[in-house]
């Protein structure tokens, strides 16, 4: 990705754009398959739509404010200078976008059931690891022990209980 004119970060996996495209493009073809062909949704009988529809909901909408909210903070007209991002939901997780991204997949997934779905939102997962350590390094290798700290002080995905 060509981030001309954004100082402040500091680069991305090469194959990480496609590999989220690819594995959406996957995603939404065996949900929306499974939604109508009902070849892996089984479970779909067993837990009703007034259950899972407002759980799903939920989890689209808190995932739209991660996205946004991360991608505003790292790109925006406002976007930190050149360090560390500590603040908005940076204080929380240290990946929110990819966050919002695992989240959005798990609330389609609990609105239609789908296990050939779920299994792509596992590999999703991986592949989402797998490019958050790449960068991981990336930043470790710019801030060192400034971005050492927020590892330990920051959990990668999921929020600390605690108060913050």
């Amino acid at each position: 990705m060509n981030h001309k004119g954004h100082e402040n970060l500091t680069g991305e996996h090469k194959l990480g754009d496609i590999g989220q495209l690819f594995i959406f493009i996957l995603f939404a073809g065996f949900w929306l398959s499974d939604m109508f062909l009902n070849y892996s949704n089984l479970m779909n009988e067993y837990i009703p739509l007034w259950i899972k529809l407002p759980v799903g909901i939920v989890l689209l909408i808190l995932a739209a404010y991660m996205a946004k909210t991360g991608m505003t903070i790292v790109f925006g007209k406002n976007a930190q200078t050149i360090g560390v991002i500590r603040n908005g939901v940076f204080r929380f997780v240290r990946h929110p976008i990819y966050l919002s991204e695992i989240l959005f997949y798990l609330g389609l997934l609990i609105i239609n059931l789908s296990l050939a779905a779920t299994l792509v939102w596992v590999a999703g997962i991986l592949f989402l690891y797998f490019i958050s350590r790449f960068e991981e390094n990336l930043l470790l290798e710019r801030y060192g022990d400034e971005y050492r700290q927020y590892m330990k002080e920051v959990p990668m995905w999921i929020p600390h209980l605690k108060n913050q």
